[in-house]
């Protein structure tokens, strides 16, 4: 057995782990502990070489990464090292690495990180190899990978362990380093349209009265309350009262509210706020960005999601919220003379409604929801919503019922929000005092956030506002079912102790 004081007692190990834990111990006494080591200075990762054989055959190299596989034959074997950039396999011969040094490196396990030096060159298989001259363990593994020809498929050990997963599947890392890719092209697109980026509170002093449910904390110094974020919007059309014409924030955002395969307490948005545009101008800019986000990441527009074709390349389709019910539903919204009429109508065509005094902006928002949301596949963009299910967009002047106000959709899944912004401070208040009255009713603590009013009072120019969820976006880009797929540490549910 090894030594009790490198076991941890929080650990419970396995008969491998306990025999990985002796060679640990047996290392140590020898005076080869490998958590020692502080640096390896390596020079070239694996994807690189292989690509660039050409240029470095006989060349020297040091790589490091994870053994992942290991074939002893005599006085030589074969393993495979997996680094940042993919697999390489390496060649290792007693006689070029000395006796003693063979005998260490027959003794590693798999996932053991190990350091190699040698010259590169392609075996009569044609695979291309490091021939190893010297080699030396980096960082002992202490536990079993997963069976190569399983893998790690169990969803919630994949979550919860994501390290594993990455590990053993590859698939996984190319996820995770498209979604970086994905960020950064979304950032040099705005960027390349003079769009700056800024940072904002993620604990705010006020809950205020949007329908999204905030964390609650506690600021200990002050002795007060404090609320993480459900949005980036109030602070940024600030910075546009403030002369910042345009502005984003890649931003994290916070809501405590339910969970399933397209949304999580916390997700990452993007907010952007343009001076002297409006919410056509929005549609432009999101179609276009897409548009060149997809190509940039996956080579191409035309991509697949859950089996479905998504042409991201054609011309997005337009549609009025009220054209798209008539279209789906068959119920004309202009017909309706008064809200009972229209609560009627959707009771008599099998539409639910959650109030019982539901207005008529309320019941299309309804028939939307029931009736054509399952139908929008192709990217879609629906616009002028009632002002019942929009506080923070500016209505429209022929129709002050309904708001210029937009969201698209792509696989029956809404992916954005955008406005006209509301820049008339009277109608802002007023908006959110009926906001605020409607939460403190349910039991909120709910505050119009005056500073915001104030703002506005200021001056914000004519604004087009959008917002737009990262996950949802890296979901289709990489053809994602689940938003834990797309994040790095999606929130779990403790396991019992």
């Amino acid at each position: 057995m090894p030594d009790e004081t490198i076991i941890s007692a929080q650990t419970q190990y396995s008969e491998q782990s306990l025999i990985r834990l002796e060679k640990l111990d047996k290392l140590i006494k020898e005076g080869n502990n490998p958590y020692e080591l502080v640096k390896y200075d390596q020079t070239h990762e694996s994807t690189p070489i292989i690509e660039g054989y050409d240029d470095l055959e006989g060349k020297t190299v040091k790589i490091a990464g994870r053994m992942m596989s290991r074939r002893v034959m005599g006085k030589a074997s074969f393993a495979h090292i997996l680094d940042a950039r993919g697999q390489i396999q390496v060649y290792v011969k007693r006689d070029d690495v000395g006796e003693e040094s063979y005998r260490r490196f027959k003794d590693y396990d798999i996932g053991d990180v190990i350091g190699i030096e040698g010259f590169v060159f392609k075996t009569k298989t044609g695979e291309v190899s490091v021939h190893a001259k010297s080699l030396e363990l980096l960082t002992k593994c202490l536990h079993p990978l997963p069976e190569k020809f399983h893998g790690l498929k169990d969803t919630d050990t994949r979550y919860r362990q994501r390290y594993l997963d990455l590990i053993v599947n590859p698939e996984v890392r190319q996820t995770f380093i498209k979604r970086s890719r994905i960020i950064n092209a979304i950032r040099e697109f705005l960027d390349a349209r003079g769009y700056l980026e800024v940072d904002t509170p993620v604990l705010g002093t006020l809950e205020i009265g949007a329908a999204a449910r905030p964390f609650v904390t506690h600021h200990n110094a002050l002795d007060i309350d404090m609320y993480m974020r459900i949005e980036t919007e109030l602070h940024l059309k600030r910075l546009i009262v403030g002369g910042l014409d345009r502005v984003y924030e890649v931003g994290r955002i916070f809501r405590n509210e339910g969970m399933d395969t397209r949304h999580n307490p916390e997700f990452t948005s993007v907010e952007l706020y343009q001076a002297y545009t409006d919410y056509h101008g929005m549609m432009d800019l999101i179609e276009a960005l897409f548009k060149q986000v997809a190509q940039k990441v996956c080579g191409t527009t035309q991509i697949t999601y859950q089996g479905t074709p998504i042409d991201l390349g054609g011309e997005w389709k337009r549609m009025s919220m009220t054209q798209a019910v008539k279209e789906y539903s068959g119920i004309d919204y202009y017909s309706w003379q008064s809200d009972e009429q229209a609560r009627e109508e959707l009771k008599k065509n099998g539409y639910e409604l959650e109030s019982d005094v539901a207005t008529k902006g309320e019941c299309l928002n309804a028939l939307f929801e029931q009736a054509v949301e399952e139908n929008l596949i192709q990217p879609t963009f629906i616009y002028d919503y009632p002002i019942e299910v929009s506080p923070l967009a500016k209505r429209k002047p022929d129709e002050p019922e309904l708001t210029q106000r937009f969201e698209f959709f792509i696989v029956a899944s809404e992916f954005g929000n955008a406005f006209s912004e509301l820049n008339d401070p009277i109608d802002q208040r007023q908006r959110f005092e009926k906001q605020v009255a409607q939460k403190r009713a349910q039991g909120a603590n709910a505050q119009v956030d005056e500073d915001f009013v104030c703002a506005l009072e200021y001056g914000l120019p004519p604004t087009g506002g959008l917002g737009f969820g990262v996950d949802r976006m890296v979901m289709l880009l990489t053809d994602s079912a689940s938003i834990r797929d797309v994040l790095l540490f999606p929130t779990m549910k403790p396991l019992d102790n």
